[in-house]
Protein backbone atom coordinates (compact mmCIF):
# COMPACT_ATOMS: atom_id res chain seq x y z
CA UNK A 1 0.00 0.00 0.00
CA UNK A 2 1.39 3.37 -0.99
CA UNK A 3 1.59 6.47 1.15
CA UNK A 4 -1.52 8.05 -0.39
CA UNK A 5 -3.60 4.95 0.40
CA UNK A 6 -2.19 4.71 3.92
CA UNK A 7 -3.14 8.34 4.52
CA UNK A 8 -6.67 7.76 3.24
CA UNK A 9 -7.16 4.57 5.26
CA UNK A 10 -5.79 6.18 8.42
CA UNK A 11 -8.15 9.10 7.95
CA UNK A 12 -11.09 6.78 7.40
CA UNK A 13 -10.45 5.03 10.70
CA UNK A 14 -9.85 8.25 12.58
CA UNK A 15 -13.02 9.86 11.23
CA UNK A 16 -14.98 6.82 12.36
CA UNK A 17 -13.34 6.86 15.80
CA UNK A 18 -12.99 10.58 16.52
CA UNK A 19 -14.89 12.66 13.98
CA UNK A 20 -13.47 15.46 11.87
CA UNK A 21 -12.33 17.86 14.60
CA UNK A 22 -10.72 15.04 16.58
CA UNK A 23 -8.74 13.95 13.54
CA UNK A 24 -5.63 16.08 13.36
CA UNK A 25 -3.17 16.01 10.45
CA UNK A 26 -0.45 14.98 12.90
CA UNK A 27 -2.47 11.98 14.11
CA UNK A 28 -3.24 10.98 10.54
CA UNK A 29 0.44 11.16 9.63
CA UNK A 30 1.46 9.15 12.70
CA UNK A 31 -1.09 6.42 12.05
CA UNK A 32 -0.18 6.26 8.36
CA UNK A 33 3.54 6.29 9.05
CA UNK A 34 3.89 9.29 6.73
CA UNK A 35 5.57 12.62 7.10
CA UNK A 36 4.00 16.04 6.73
CA UNK A 37 5.63 16.48 3.34
CA UNK A 38 4.11 13.25 2.07
CA UNK A 39 0.65 14.28 3.22
CA UNK A 40 0.84 17.65 1.50
CA UNK A 41 2.37 16.09 -1.58
CA UNK A 42 -0.81 14.04 -2.08
CA UNK A 43 -3.44 16.39 -0.62
CA UNK A 44 -3.86 20.14 -0.28
CA UNK A 45 -4.89 19.72 3.34
CA UNK A 46 -7.04 17.91 5.87
CA UNK A 47 -10.34 18.69 4.12
CA UNK A 48 -9.26 17.18 0.79
CA UNK A 49 -7.87 14.12 2.57
CA UNK A 50 -11.07 13.72 4.61
CA UNK A 51 -13.15 13.96 1.44
CA UNK A 52 -11.06 11.22 -0.19
CA UNK A 53 -11.47 9.09 2.94
CA UNK A 54 -15.24 9.58 3.09
CA UNK A 55 -15.58 8.83 -0.62
CA UNK A 56 -13.58 5.60 -0.23
CA UNK A 57 -15.71 4.53 2.73
CA UNK A 58 -18.84 5.35 0.74
CA UNK A 59 -17.63 3.35 -2.27
CA UNK A 60 -16.91 0.31 -0.11
CA UNK A 61 -20.28 0.62 1.57
CA UNK A 62 -22.09 0.81 -1.77
CA UNK A 63 -20.21 -2.20 -3.12
CA UNK A 64 -21.11 -4.24 -0.06
CA UNK A 65 -24.76 -3.24 -0.21
CA UNK A 66 -24.91 -3.94 -3.94
CA UNK A 67 -23.39 -7.39 -3.45
CA UNK A 68 -26.06 -8.28 -0.90
CA UNK A 69 -29.00 -6.82 -2.78
CA UNK A 70 -28.17 -8.61 -6.04
CA UNK A 71 -28.00 -12.17 -4.71
CA UNK A 72 -30.74 -14.59 -5.75
CA UNK A 73 -33.90 -14.56 -3.69
CA UNK A 74 -37.01 -12.57 -3.07
CA UNK A 75 -36.94 -8.87 -2.33
CA UNK A 76 -37.65 -9.68 1.32
CA UNK A 77 -34.80 -12.22 1.44
CA UNK A 78 -32.33 -9.76 -0.06
CA UNK A 79 -33.35 -6.91 2.22
CA UNK A 80 -33.25 -9.23 5.21
CA UNK A 81 -29.74 -10.40 4.30
CA UNK A 82 -28.59 -6.79 3.99
CA UNK A 83 -30.13 -5.72 7.31
CA UNK A 84 -28.80 -8.77 9.15
CA UNK A 85 -25.26 -8.69 7.73
CA UNK A 86 -22.39 -8.58 10.17
CA UNK A 87 -21.58 -5.05 11.33
CA UNK A 88 -19.50 -3.32 13.95
CA UNK A 89 -22.70 -2.04 15.53
CA UNK A 90 -21.18 -0.43 18.60
CA UNK A 91 -18.83 1.65 16.44
CA UNK A 92 -21.80 3.07 14.56
CA UNK A 93 -22.18 3.52 10.84
CA UNK A 94 -19.02 4.98 9.26
CA UNK A 95 -21.16 7.09 6.89
CA UNK A 96 -24.32 7.72 8.91
CA UNK A 97 -22.29 8.69 11.96
CA UNK A 98 -20.77 11.58 10.02
CA UNK A 99 -24.20 13.25 9.91
CA UNK A 100 -23.73 13.97 13.63
CA UNK A 101 -20.47 15.81 12.96
CA UNK A 102 -21.24 19.52 12.52
CA UNK A 103 -17.92 20.16 10.78
CA UNK A 104 -18.63 17.48 8.17
CA UNK A 105 -22.22 18.66 7.65
CA UNK A 106 -21.08 22.29 7.51
CA UNK A 107 -18.45 21.64 4.83
CA UNK A 108 -20.05 21.10 1.40
CA UNK A 109 -17.20 18.95 0.06
CA UNK A 110 -17.43 16.60 3.06
CA UNK A 111 -21.21 16.61 3.31
CA UNK A 112 -21.70 15.72 -0.36
CA UNK A 113 -20.45 12.09 -0.25
CA UNK A 114 -22.41 11.44 2.96
CA UNK A 115 -25.62 12.80 1.46
CA UNK A 116 -25.01 11.06 -1.88
CA UNK A 117 -24.45 7.70 -0.18
CA UNK A 118 -27.53 7.83 2.03
CA UNK A 119 -29.63 8.98 -0.94
CA UNK A 120 -28.19 6.14 -3.04
CA UNK A 121 -29.03 3.63 -0.30
CA UNK A 122 -32.66 4.79 -0.10
CA UNK A 123 -32.96 4.69 -3.90
CA UNK A 124 -31.37 1.24 -4.12
CA UNK A 125 -33.72 -0.18 -1.48
CA UNK A 126 -36.64 1.52 -3.24
CA UNK A 127 -35.74 -0.38 -6.44
CA UNK A 128 -35.59 -3.71 -4.60
CA UNK A 129 -38.99 -3.08 -3.00
CA UNK A 130 -40.47 -2.01 -6.33
CA UNK A 131 -39.07 -5.20 -7.93
CA UNK A 132 -40.67 -7.22 -5.15
CA UNK A 133 -44.02 -5.58 -5.79
CA UNK A 134 -43.72 -6.08 -9.56
CA UNK A 135 -42.86 -9.78 -9.09
CA UNK A 136 -45.67 -10.34 -6.61
CA UNK A 137 -43.21 -11.05 -3.77
CA UNK A 138 -44.54 -8.09 -1.79
CA UNK A 139 -48.17 -7.01 -1.47
CA UNK A 140 -49.56 -3.51 -1.76
CA UNK A 141 -50.22 -1.12 -0.24
CA UNK A 142 -46.52 -0.61 0.22
CA UNK A 143 -44.89 2.64 -0.83
CA UNK A 144 -41.38 1.70 -2.03
CA UNK A 145 -39.75 5.07 -1.29
CA UNK A 146 -41.35 5.47 2.14
CA UNK A 147 -40.48 1.89 3.06
CA UNK A 148 -36.87 2.35 1.94
CA UNK A 149 -36.62 5.52 4.03
CA UNK A 150 -38.00 3.61 7.04
CA UNK A 151 -35.43 0.84 6.51
CA UNK A 152 -32.53 3.30 6.39
CA UNK A 153 -33.91 5.23 9.38
CA UNK A 154 -34.20 2.00 11.35
CA UNK A 155 -30.61 1.06 10.57
CA UNK A 156 -29.25 4.45 11.55
CA UNK A 157 -31.46 4.66 14.62
CA UNK A 158 -30.50 1.12 15.56
CA UNK A 159 -26.85 2.15 15.63
CA UNK A 160 -27.68 5.08 17.91
CA UNK A 161 -29.78 2.98 20.30
CA UNK A 162 -27.17 0.23 20.46
CA UNK A 163 -24.36 2.67 21.16
CA UNK A 164 -26.40 4.43 23.86
CA UNK A 165 -27.17 1.07 25.53
CA UNK A 166 -23.69 -0.32 24.80
CA UNK A 167 -25.49 -3.42 23.55
CA UNK A 168 -25.57 -4.71 19.97
CA UNK A 169 -28.76 -6.62 20.81
CA UNK A 170 -30.70 -3.35 20.65
CA UNK A 171 -29.68 -2.96 17.00
CA UNK A 172 -30.80 -6.54 16.35
CA UNK A 173 -34.18 -5.76 17.93
CA UNK A 174 -34.65 -2.76 15.65
CA UNK A 175 -33.83 -4.89 12.59
CA UNK A 176 -36.17 -7.67 13.74
CA UNK A 177 -38.94 -5.12 14.24
CA UNK A 178 -38.67 -3.52 10.80
CA UNK A 179 -38.40 -6.93 9.15
CA UNK A 180 -41.56 -8.08 10.93
CA UNK A 181 -43.36 -5.05 9.51
CA UNK A 182 -42.01 -5.76 6.03
CA UNK A 183 -42.88 -9.47 6.35
CA UNK A 184 -46.53 -8.47 6.75
CA UNK A 185 -46.37 -7.45 3.08
CA UNK A 186 -44.39 -10.46 1.88
CA UNK A 187 -46.24 -13.20 0.04
CA UNK A 188 -45.77 -16.71 1.31
CA UNK A 189 -45.60 -15.66 4.97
Amino acid sequence: MGTRDRLIDSTRELLWERGYVGTSPKTIQQRAGAGQGSMYHHFTGKEELAEAAIRRTAAEMRAGVEAQLTVPGTAFDRISAYLRREREVLRGCPIGGLTQDPDVMGTPALRAPVEETLTWLRERLTRVIREGLDRGELRPPLDPAATAAALVATLQGGYVLARAADAAEVFDQAVAGILALLAAHATGW
